[in-house]
């Protein structure tokens, strides 16, 4: 139980007391600590309810409450009770979390499964920086979910099967190098699609031929069908070289192409049940007219009104959209799966389709809990959307090995001492943690500029800043003479720096449940960055080493303490911590 959570119950009891009926206390963490630790408007929003006086019902709590022990209150304001923990309520909860594994977090997602839908590239093209997004966010909020006790299913539902597969096809059998895919097959893959597809601007007849191709590998055509294999392959290939890079693992790649001998028969099932309608052509979800027009994802308004938006699950030539295939990952994750939650990390642009979706999910009766968990764009230092000179995405490749050797020169810099494969696997840590961080401290539905020196600083809010501090606390262990068992020492905070880290040491527990209610990494991000700012604070006011017993036990256990729940807070960002920077 976090110390949140112990005032929480408390707090609930007294109100029961006073009230004559269980009552949620409104409890929250106080923005500033001159008010205390947390703060309750539990006695205001009460009293305007009850028609009493606010500050004469917050006395009422206030006598009933039972905080021995465990804090101290005053009320202040209009009716508002502060509470301050006391320094021995810290002590011992700082002492019980050196003897938790879990530090504190409760286990919120027992019994539960989310599917966590990210990263999702098309295959035969490279991942760009706008992959940053979804494949860094979704790592993420999978980790912190398992570590809160979810299951989780990460899929990256790649794609794999679509229109661009008629130009490839026909670019493979005519213009492919054989040499040069095997040294980059990516880059050729994408070099026959440019050709192909500048091909068909000029001759109608190469669009023709590729839709033909097109339609053989839909209907199973061998020939088609293996070189279609073979990209997939290379694809995934040079994919997974990035994620072992970016340490992202998912526990399936089912792509488009896996649900498509399902389309025919769901498209078949929404016309029988009436969810769905020919409509020129091409079947259609409409609008059931029961809501709210501007709150209907099927309506739209335009300069006459309100008209219909609905969502094509199969065109009038027989082809399917990414509506179908999305209504099919459903069913299959739902009714294979059994997932409670489903998680689409996507950016905002597809807003609408996945509110469709959604709806379209709940009518056919797969009542999953679905979230679109939305970001915004990465900006360049000119606050435009990152492009190469020639107009192109950034390539992500190019985005990790830009980062490698920025964080390689200000190492060696920094200390030129540290030298050969020590230094290349530093500046990996380094660097990747640095894109990384750059991405999860920011709220993911601002858009942000994506600034090198800014990323790779050791000071401020970056990274590299966080991984120093973890190993300047791994320094002061390394001068330490003799083993060091922290779970026995009994904490004493004297100093307000000691009290202000364990105060923030407490506060892991309360800060990753909240992240993942909004599915915001940032949070953890911001909290593990005063963490580190409140340890620097701790170490220059308060010797560590050189303090006498029991205070240097003391306080060797608070630093272990923090070294811990900075790594596994960044763990669970993914950034690892370097031995020595």
């Amino acid at each position: 139980m976090t110390l949140l959570q112990n005032l929480e119950s408390r707090l609930s009891k007294a109100l029961e007391t006073v009230l004559g009926e269980p009552t949620q206390p409104n409890l929250m963490t106080a923005a500033d600590l001159r008010f205390g630790d947390y703060q309750s408007n539990s006695a205001m929003v009460l009293a305007k309810r009850m028609k009493s006086n606010p500050r004469a019902l917050a006395e009422q709590i206030l006598n009933a409450v039972d905080i021995e022990g465990l804090a101290t209150a005053k009320i202040d304001g209009p009716g508002f009770i502060n509470f301050t923990i006391l320094p021995e309520a810290y002590a011992a909860y700082a002492e019980s979390l050196l003897k938790d594994p879990r530090l504190g977090t409760p286990e919120l997602g027992k019994g539960k499964r989310i599917v966590v839908d990210f990263s999702a590239p098309n295959v035969a093209k490279p991942m760009h920086v706008g992959h940053i997004r979804s494949t860094i966010i979704g790592d993420s909020l999978c980790r912190i979910a398992r570590f809160l006790g979810f299951e989780v299913i990460a899929d990256n539902h790649i794609g794999d099967w679509g229109t661009q597969f008629g130009m490839i096809l026909h670019g493979w059998k005519t213009r492919l190098d054989h040499e040069a895919l095997d040294q980059d097959p990516i880059k050729e893959l994408v070099r026959v699609y440019r050709e192909v597809n500048a091909s068909t601007k000029d001759d109608t007849s190469v669009l023709e031929t590729c839709k033909i191709e097109l339609v053989k590998l839909q209907a199973g055509d061998p020939e088609n069908l293996a070189i279609w294999q073979q990209c997939i392959d290379v694809s995934k290939f040079g994919l997974q070289k990035i994620y072992d890079r970016l340490d992202v693992k998912f526990d399936h790649w089912l792509g488009e192409s896996y649900y498509n001998d399902m389309l025919s028969g769901l498209v078949d099932e929404f016309l029988e049940k009436g969810l769905a309608r020919e409509s020129n052509g091409a079947v259609c979800i409409f609008s059931e007219d029961t809501k709210d027009p501007s709150q209907d994802p099927f309506k739209v308004h335009r300069e006459d009104g309100w008209t219909d938006n609905p969502a094509i699950i199969r065109k009038a030539d027989g082809g399917f959209l990414y509506a179908t295939t999305d209504l099919a990952t459903i069913q299959y994750r739902i009714d294979t799966w059994n997932a409670d939650q489903i998680w689409y990390v996507v950016g905002v642009p597809q807003q609408l389709h996945f509110r469709q979706i959604f709806e379209a999910a709940q009518r056919w009766g797969k009542t999953g809990d679905f979230r679109h968990i939305s970001f915004g764009s990465i900006l360049g230092e000119d606050r435009k959307l990152m492009k190469t000179r020639s107009g192109d995405n950034v390539g992500l490749t190019d985005v990790l090995e830009e980062a490698v050797e920025r964080a390689a020169a200000a190492i060696a810099e920094k200390n030129p001492e540290l030298q050969g494969k020590e230094a290349e696997e530093i500046a990996e840590i380094v660097g990747i943690g640095a894109v990384k961080f750059a991405e999860l401290s920011q709220n993911r539905l601002t858009d942000y500029v994506f600034a090198w020196d800014r990323m790779l600083a050791l000071q401020g809010d970056t990274a590299p800043y966080l991984q120093y501090s973890s190993v300047r606390i791994r320094s002061i262990f390394r001068k330490f003479d003799g083993e060091f068992d922290a779970s026995a020492v009994a904490i004493r905070l004297e100093k307000l720096e000691e009290i202000h880290l364990a105060r923030l040491l407490a506060r892991f527990g309360e800060v990753l449940p909240m992240v993942i209610e909004d599915h915001r990494p940032n949070l953890l991000a911001n909290y593990l960055l005063e963490l580190a700012r409140a340890f620097h604070s701790f170490f220059e006011a308060c010797p560590v080493l050189k303090s006498e017993e029991p205070l240097k036990s003391s306080r060797l256990a608070l630093c272990k303490l923090t070294s811990t729940i900075l790594e596994q807070g960044l763990g669970l960002l993914g950034i690892r911590c370097p031995e020595r920077m």
